[in-house]
């Protein structure tokens, strides 16, 4: 893996263990050589795991859309930032750019992204690994609901074997190392997203 799309909230949560990891995921990108692809703010948790990327000398690069440019303020200096008109773009853009995807703890705007990079590997439109860092057990609720969702039959169980989760980091970049994505047929092309 050359490079890796972090998702993950724009606020640091009630808990200074979240930016800790944060941070420490940053420093460990940089140290193994792996791109930061990441929404290009400089606050909350996106802030921290740019910071740590660049406190090591690794390469960070944004991509935020003109109209979030002053709400999440751009960071200063990242190794490029690159602007889009949209949400979409922007996530099309940053799928474009990785190896594989990791969602840190945050709100609706995390799980909106995660949820459809997890969505396009189910469809086949790519077969990257999407994996969840379950920093003092932020996930352990979505894991359970991911589980329901098989269990009531809305899920297959192939598909829920797509997400990968850790609370480690090493952990957690070696099971994206080794994964290999299910041999599914395409159901859409992707200029049909």
């Amino acid at each position: 893996m050359k490079s890796i799309t972090v998702f993950c909230g724009s606020s640091f949560g009630s808990d200074n263990l979240y930016k800790e990891q944060a941070t420490l995921l940053g420093k460990t990108l940089a140290k193994q050589n792996i791109k930061l692809i990441y929404g290009g703010a400089n606050v909350g948790l996106m802030g921290a795991v740019a910071d740590g990327v660049l406190s090591e000398g690794g390469k960070a690069i944004g991509v935020l859309p003109h109209f979030l440019q002053l709400k999440e303020i751009a960071h200063k200096d990242l190794t490029e930032l690159i602007l889009v008109e949209t949400m979409h773009e922007r996530k099309t853009k940053m799928n474009d750019l990785c190896d594989g995807v990791i969602a840190l703890p945050g709100g609706y705007g995390t799980l909106e992204e995660f949820f459809e990079m997890i969505t396009w590997a189910q469809l086949g439109l790519h077969k990257k690994p999407i994996a969840v860092l379950n920093i003092d057990g932020f996930y352990d609720d979505l894991i359970k609901l991911v589980q329901t969702m098989v269990d009531k039959g809305f899920l297959k169980q192939i598909n829920q074997e797509m997400l990968l989760v850790s609370d480690t980091i090493d952990e957690l970049l070696e099971k994206m190392r080794n994964y290999q994505a299910p041999t599914i047929g395409k159901w859409i092309s992707k200029e049909e997203v």
